[in-house]
């Protein structure tokens, strides 16, 4: 006799291999539509460069189009929510940096999602590094000179930023360093950066695509770059860490995300897009031009590098006595 119970239990076997089913079978055909990219930033900004660089390369091999959603505001904030909210379908990808998933959730006193449960990491995409500039006209020609007049005059002296990535790596130069540099904030990098050229702050660690142009115009002076790798769009210039202080790292990444629950087989196959898309010309001129290079990685390989720099980016927050807002 067939019974309920026997019913049942045919039912839930059924619905079991239909969901191991449902991974592969979602992989071999996706994508089947466009795929939308959510970034928190705004156009024309390193990750927005970035994000189409990598659309040109996923259309060119899926034939679906990559739409680029920028959803600025809030530090990142309106944008990963966005992404966490989304359909786990793989349709969704949020290309964002560290200032969402290693820096915010020491930053603001309340998320409106979280960086690793609302989130199915894909791959890393890229690394960069920034690098410490002073006016030309400053007196400071090494980092050693200015560790040295700060030490000699606390308080005194002015960093400027404006983008977590360079309001930490200023205050780690101060751990480091044991100085008092004065922290100015400012609402992005080119901003402070205008201050600089006119003699308002001393020096700040900023990122490549807004400091190069300035260093090859003759008006700003590069004394030091932020990673422990020299910057081919700086191969002259020393790391902070060759410059004496020893052991400073503090760059940025670049990274992508599913909304949590999206299929492994859909995941896997969304690395392997974007992975290749890396490679491509466009791409390799987006890290060209912003000091930046290529750096991908598996979804465990991105969950337990996220997970390290979340825990180094509260150690120095929490070291700079920083707030959360």
């Amino acid at each position: 006799m067939f019974t309920p119970r026997r019913s049942m239990l045919h039912l839930a076997a059924a619905f079991a291999t239909g969901l191991a089913l449902a991974g592969p079978a979602a992989a071999q055909t996706f994508p089947a539509k466009p795929i939308t990219f959510i970034v928190p930033f705004s156009p024309g900004s390193a990750t927005d460069l970035l994000a189409r660089a990598l659309g040109q390369s996923v259309t060119a091999d899926t034939g679906q189009p990559a739409v680029i959603d920028n959803r600025d505001g809030a530090g990142g904030l309106i944008a990963a929510q966005a992404a966490a909210r989304a359909a786990p379908d793989g349709y969704t990808v949020l290309i964002t940096t560290n200032s969402t998933h290693a820096a915010a959730q020491h930053l603001y006193k309340k998320l409106p999602y979280d960086p690793v449960r609302d989130f199915a990491p894909i791959t890393a995409l890229g690394t960069g590094s920034q690098v410490m500039v002073v006016n030309v006209k400053s007196p400071y020609r090494t980092v050693g000179d200015v560790v040295e007049a700060a030490r000699a005059n606390p308080g005194k002296l002015t960093f400027g930023s404006g983008s977590s990535s360079s309001r930490v790596a200023g205050e780690l130069l101060k751990q480091m360093t044991h100085t008092d540099i004065v922290h100015v904030p400012y609402k992005s990098n080119p901003l402070a950066i205008n201050d600089l050229l006119g003699g308002q702050i001393d020096l700040m660690i900023t990122d490549m695509s807004t400091g190069v142009p300035q260093v090859k115009a003759g008006k700003l002076r590069a004394l030091g770059v932020s990673t422990l790798k020299r910057s081919p769009q700086l191969p002259d210039v020393p790391t902070i860490d060759e410059a004496g202080v020893k052991g400073y790292d503090m760059g940025y990444w670049f990274a992508a995300y599913a909304p949590a629950g999206t299929p492994a087989s859909v995941v896997e196959r969304l690395r392997q897009l974007l992975a290749h898309a890396t490679a491509t010309p466009a791409a390799a001129a987006f890290f060209k031009n912003s000091g930046s290079e290529a750096f991908t990685t598996t979804p465990e390989e991105l969950a337990a590098f996220q997970a390290r720099e979340a825990d180094k980016w509260g150690r120095v927050v929490r070291a700079a006595g920083i707030q959360a807002e």
